[in-house]
């Protein structure tokens, strides 16, 4: 095994996502989204849609949550969350909120992988109904026994204006500052995660799962490539997956049909990295977590079940 020239490899494929496929993809979608909450049309949005979903166990701030894990990335709505515990909400909407968080894909990770085939418009549709779905199963069920004391939480963040002295341009060039960092942050994970993936494949850990479980994803007609990328995902993140499933696309081991018919199960914002960075919200946000993923599963099942149907 040559670990110098897996490093290397490795390394050049993750600057090159970075730089060429997330980067790109970041800086538009991150420009339009903070041009919209300039203008006050994100601030219109909530208001108008959070009396529709507080019967599903989500407040103002939750919505804001949901459009940016949705638009932005999956560490945007770490300050939401703060946001929510420092301003009072109730541990059982932290907990929903959560879940719909861990539920949905990520925009950093969705928005690129339609380089290669995956459909957006199903895509977010499906993930906003999974999210929405995990929302009320935690709040409804699996944390029902949760706290419900606290202020309702349905006022704005502060953010800037289009009135603002210096203007469009300056909320274009924060949002470009802004893409440039995630693009940048994603690359030491990235690089890490496919030396990991390359060495363990190279070991024949890979070969061996895929031996041992082969007869049974054929019984469940589940196909035994998604094993890496299952893997990778649970262990080292979206970014991480973007990065393996770019790969696989390349060296021809996978197809759209494919990428989307198994986009519910591999993603969205609940592994071991995303729970990581989300319960360091705040201490509140922490306890609840684990009612949260297990609500998240329920609208994880939902999202797969319908890429399943819809593919």
């Amino acid at each position: 095994m040559d670990v110098i020239s897996i490093i290397l490899t490795s390394g050049r494929s993750a600057v090159e996502l970075a730089l060429f496929v997330l980067l790109p993809v970041m800086v538009i979608m991150l420009s339009i989204m903070r041009l919209l909450e300039a203008a006050g049309v994100m601030d219109w949005v909530v208001a108008r849609l959070a009396p529709v979903l507080k019967p599903l166990g989500l407040t103002g701030l939750s919505l804001f949550a949901l459009l940016q894990v949705n638009f932005v990335s999956f560490a945007a709505p770490l300050a939401t969350l703060t946001t929510m515990e420092r301003k009072g909400a109730s541990d059982r909407h932290l907990a929903a909120t959560l879940a719909m968080i861990f539920a949905m894909g990520q925009a950093n990770v969705v928005f690129p992988l339609t380089a290669i085939g995956l459909k957006l418009g199903e895509f977010v549709i499906l993930s906003i109904l999974g999210g929405l779905i995990a929302s009320v199963a935690t709040y409804y069920v699996i944390g029902r026994r949760l706290s419900c004391d606290g202020n309702a939480v349905d006022s704005p963040l502060a953010h800037p204006t289009i009135d603002d002295p210096k203007g469009i341009l300056a909320i274009i060039n924060h949002a470009g500052s802004e893409a440039f960092r995630i693009s940048i942050g994603a690359i030491p994970l990235v690089a890490l995660s496919l030396v990991a993936v390359t060495i363990i494949k190279d070991l024949g850990v890979f070969g061996w799962f895929e031996t041992l479980l082969t007869p049974l994803l054929n019984a469940l007609h589940i196909d035994p490539i998604l094993i890496v990328p299952s893997f990778t995902k649970y262990l080292a993140g979206g970014t991480a997956l973007l990065g393996v499933m770019v790969e696989l696309q390349h060296g021809g081991h996978i197809d759209s049909h494919l990428v989307n018919l198994s986009a519910g199960w591999l993603v969205h914002t609940l592994d071991l990295v995303g729970i990581a960075i989300l319960i360091s919200a705040g201490p509140r946000v922490a306890r609840v977590w684990k009612p949260a993923a297990l609500g998240a599963l329920v609208g994880i099942f939902a999202r797969t079940a319908g890429h399943i149907i819809l593919n």
